[in-house]
Formats: structure tokens, C-alpha cells, sequence
């Protein structure tokens, strides 16, 4: 069926009528939504609807994340490691999201930023709750960060919780040791509220996985997936650094941080260090 006039034609079926239906604005509650970019800049700024909307989507996109990996922890608590696997997929393919977002943040340029960044106060993506949340679930617990969000109870509850609760790694290290695993009783009887910590021990474990992958490919391909984990959260956190560099330099943080400096400290920790460890290991 060709087009006139660069027109399209609607088909017959098309529902027009919404008084009694539900909208696809109403399902995705857009009034409520789009109505949530509220700049604080006297008089308003132009490029401080791309600052907040870069952060409300990020936050919507750690919303999707941490409900992932809360679920992958629970289903490799059943020992669903396939449901655990999908997950972590869908996961990996939101990272990837998260870190282009940073390019057009980075168009935002130092002279632009500088004109509506005094109105923002002491505000930081330093006190996102959601962004902690995910680091917790994936084993960076910190209890000293706690505090940050104790004027919000709901978010306070959130933490608190996942820092008591084992990590996705901690989750996959016991289920390697139902699955007949050698993994060391002191690994699985761990204080889960601490940020694991390389772990000698489990390093011939792994190497035993990666060196008989035919024999343990659930195993073998679960590890590498939470290797590309780790990567893709480091390439964000990379980032987000050269970002902030890009755009303030070596200034403090909004929230008191020491900017850049602090960001860059962050590139040294790690979630899953003996994943890594072990390719030193392999073939010797």
C-alpha cells in the first residue's frame, strides 16, 4: 500500500477514543513523569534540563538494575543459575546504556555548568541511594556511608538491609559449594556485612573451573559473566571521572568530596578480585 503525499494513512483498527481506556500516557504515568524536571536556576538555565534529566534517567536505569541483581541473588539461592545468568545479561546490556549517557552529559561544557552549578548546594550523585544500593548487592559494602542517607528512612531501611544481606557473589560461592565445589568454609561463614576481600584460598578453585570449562561450563560461563560484569561497572565509573574532569576539573564535589581525587580511588576497588586473579594462574 504506497503513501500520497508523504502522508500515512491510518489503519481503520487505530483506537482514538481514551476517555474510558487506559493511555499509554496514563500506563506510564508521563503527567507524573515528565512533570519531575523542576530547575532550581535564577533565571533558569538552559542546559540544566539536560543535568537533571542525564540523572532522573540514570536513577530509573539503577532501578532496573538493582531489581535484577536482587532477583539473580535470589534465584541462585534456588540454584536457578540459568534465570540467575539472564539477568545478569540484561544487566550487562543496561551498563552499556549508563556509560554512552555519560557522552552527552560531557557536551554540557565547563562555562555552561559553572552558570546554574552554585544553585545545585550541597546535592551530589555522591548521596544516590540507589547507586549505593547496587554497589552493596554486588559486594562494595561500606558501612560509613550509611549515615549519608539517615534524613531519608525509606532509603536508610534499603541499605541497611542489603548490607546485611550476602552479595551476589557471596550468593555464587555458595551455590558453587552446593553444586560440590571446594569452596573454603571460611568464604561461606563470612561477615557479608564487610566488603569482600581478595581471598587467596579461592583462587585454585577457580582455576580448576577454567582449566576443565568442558566439564564445568555452567560454572565456567557464569564466572566470565560476572568478570564482564565487573568490567562494564569500572568502564562507568571510568567514565564518570573523565566526565567530571571534563567538566569541573579539580574542584570539590558538590557534596564535599574531593571530586576527581575521590572518583579515582573508586577505580581501585573491585567485586569479584579472584575472578581476575586466577587469569595470572591459568597454564602455569
Amino acid at each position: 500500500m504506497s503513501v500520497e503525499k508523504n502522508t500515512r494513512k491510518l489503519d481503520k483498527g487505530i483506537v482514538r477514543d481514551f476517555s474510558s481506556r487506559m493511555s499509554y500516557a496514563s500506563y506510564l504515568q508521563l503527567p507524573t513523569l515528565l512533570s519531575a524536571q523542576q530547575p532550581v536556576s535564577q533565571p533558569e538555565h538552559h542546559d540544566e534540563l539536560l543535568f537533571i534529566i542525564q540523572h532522573q534517567t540514570t536513577e530509573l536505569w539503577l532501578k532496573l538494575v538493582l531489581h535484577e541483581l536482587r532477583s539473580a541473588a535470589a534465584w541462585l539461592r534456588e540454584d536457578d543459575l540459568g534465570s540467575a545468568l539472564k539477568g545478569i545479561a540484561r544487566v550487562k546490556h543496561i551498563q552499556k546504556t549508563l556509560t554512552e549517557q555519560w557522552s552527552v552529559l560531557a557536551t554540557l561544557t565547563p562555562t555552561e555548568y559553572s552558570q546554574f552549578r552554585g544553585f545545585l548546594g550541597n546535592s551530589s550523585g555522591f548521596q544516590s541511594a540507589q547507586y549505593r544500593a547496587v554497589e552493596f548487592v554486588l559486594g562494595n559494602k561500606n558501612r560509613k556511608m550509611l549515615p549519608v542517607f539517615e534524613s531519608d528512612p525509606e532509603a536508610h531501611a534499603m541499605l541497611e538491609e542489603l548490607l546485611a544481606a550476602p552479595s551476589i557473589y557471596d550468593e555464587f560461592l555458595a551455590y558453587l559449594s552446593r553444586q560440590g565445589f571446594d569452596v573454603p568454609p571460611a568464604v561461606l561463614d563470612r561477615d557479608v556485612t564487610r566488603a569482600h576481600e581478595f581471598t587467596p584460598e579461592l583462587v585454585p578453585l577457580f582455576k580448576h573451573i577454567y582449566e576443565n570449562a568442558a566439564d564445568n561450563w555452567a560454572a565456567y560461563e557464569a564466572c566470565e559473566e560476572l568478570v564482564d560484569l565487573e568490567d562494564n561497572f569500572q568502564l562507568w565509573r571510568f567514565r564518570h571521572l573523565r566526565t567530571v574532569q571534563r567538566t569541573i576539573g579539580m574542584k570539590t564535589g558538590t557534596g564535599g568530596s574531593s571530586g576527581v581525587t575521590f572518583l579515582q580511588k573508586a577505580l581501585e576497588l573491585t567485586f569479584f578480585p579472584e575472578l581476575f586473579a586466577v587469569r595470572t594462574e591459568i597454564g602455569q
